[in-house]
């Protein structure tokens, strides 16, 4: 590789117009990345406004980044606007203090922490069910968001907030409308203008926080310690030398991190779980056959599992066409060598699993829901960089195998009694955040099924 080859900028779009690009990629990112990747390749450089960005659209790209180089990479600028919520929690924090953090609350998502948790995912989904109607029809998002909130509470938290609910998922969804302005230039200081979003943006934050602060203040009165996330955080101690806990701010950043991962990941992973069964019918026959098959209509528990191997599949490959996490960014800290080129630090990188899982190169039949590629799907040295819902690397998702049962044992609970059918007409459509909504919700048809 010469030097005027590597020094070389990489080939993208351009606009006449000031902030063109701008304008387009918040139109929609996807199909403005999918485009600029289809007419320039793999690595794709565009300006928003003063940001230089480049778009990586091939796996051993992507493994450079997330982790071959990944020392060189932060989170960065995209991201800063989201600290206004969550402060320095593992989602934002960079350095030694994420290390730090992940050291200290890894152990509450270790595979043995499943068996305890289970049996409330399960609870929690059974709750839920009682209480639909044949033949009514619901709001399958809010569904899973009410549920996914609510599991989170009782799972990390060892807390029942089920009749707070609503409230805090109102307060969480116009948190989430923050996130639509992370690729605005100038995006901080617009957080300082009275805007009626901004105002409700802090109400919002005040509500979460007396929630979170309420939660600490009666877990430290009963002294409760039932290796729970919270119960972690609350004991631990600094072991690079510090002989304090962590405060009561750094713990609320952390526990308003996983309230937003439960609010709007998982319940995202599942609402798209039900559509596509939606749309695929032998799917879903295959789904209920084994469901029926293995809990002979009995409930599910964590012992289960390991049993439901195509609900995992199912699960699993509603997370390749629908990753909540669509677009993950980075940030240079210096130059850094990436095919042909150096890329300038201070680069925004931008990588899509959305894109990378539905591209032909890497999936059979990408648009096709077919859970069985997930056995078919390669096994080889860059397989978790073509299949990676969760990221991957040093960074990725701490809570992967919370995820995992979370997903599976719900979909089992009431796809054992239940199956949904999209209301006819109902759109069907992206609201871009920080992850896939759908954004008119997801209305759909309930109807009463007997397990065999």
């Amino acid at each position: 590789m010469n030097s005027e080859i590597k020094n070389k900028i990489p080939p993208g779009p351009k606009s006449n117009i000031p902030l063109g690009n701008l304008f387009s990629f918040r139109k929609d990112s996807l199909d403005f990345l999918r485009k600029a990747a289809q007419e320039y390749g793999d690595i794709v450089h565009f300006k928003i406004g003063p940001l230089r960005i480049v778009y990586l659209n091939h796996p051993d790209y992507v493994k450079e980044v997330l982790s071959t180089q990944n020392s060189n990479f932060v989170k960065g600028r995209p991201l800063e606007v989201a600290k206004e919520i969550l402060g320095d929690g593992l989602l934002t924090s960079e350095g030694d203090f994420h290390k730090r953090q992940s050291r200290i609350m890894q152990p509450a998502f270790h595979m043995k922490m499943m068996d305890t948790y289970a049996p409330a995912m399960i609870e929690y989904s059974s709750r839920l069910i009682a209480d639909w109607e044949d033949e009514e029809t619901v709001d399958m998002f809010e569904e899973m968001v009410k549920l996914g909130t609510g599991i989170a509470g009782k799972t990390l938290f060892n807390v029942d907030i089920e009749k707070e609910i609503p409230e805090i998922n109102s307060a969480l969804k116009d948190v989430m409308n923050l996130f639509g302005r992370i690729t605005m230039p100038l995006a901080e200081l617009s957080l300082k203008l009275p805007l009626p979003g901004n105002k409700r943006f802090f109400k919002a934050k005040e509500r979460l926080d007396n929630t979170i602060y309420r939660i600490i203040d009666e877990r430290r009165d009963n002294r409760l310690d039932n290796g729970d996330f919270l119960s972690l955080l609350l004991k631990a101690q600094d072991e690079i030398g510090s002989d304090g806990g962590m405060t009561d701010l750094q713990i609320r950043d952390e526990a308003l991190t996983l309230f937003l991962t439960a609010f709007d990941t998982t319940s995202l992973a599942l609402t798209w779980t039900w559509y596509l069964l939606s749309q695929n019918p032998e799917v879903e026959a295959e789904l209920h056959e084994e469901i029926d098959r293995v809990l002979q209509g009995r409930t599910p528990t964590a012992a289960d599992f390991s049993k439901l191997e195509f609900t995992r599949m199912v699960f699993e490959e509603s997370m390749r066409l629908y990753p909540p996490i669509y677009i993950i960014s980075r940030e240079a800290l210096k130059d850094f060598h990436i095919g042909d080129y150096v890329v300038p630090g201070g680069t925004i990188v931008l990588m899509s699993p959305y894109l990378t899982h539905r591209d032909s190169r890497f999936h059979k039949d990408p648009e096709k829901f077919n859970p069985h590629n997930a056995k078919e799907r390669s096994v080889g040295p860059n397989s978790k960089y073509e299949y990676f819902p969760f990221s991957a690397g040093p960074r990725s998702c701490i809570g992967q195998s919370f995820a995992w049962y979370e997903g599976v044992l719900i979909v089992a609970t009431i796809a054992q009694k239940w199956k949904a059918t999209l209301v006819p007409g109902h759109k069907v459509e992206f609201d871009q955040l920080i992850n896939l909504r759908p954004k008119h919700g997801m209305k759909m048809k309930l109807q009463r099924r007997t397990s065999k």
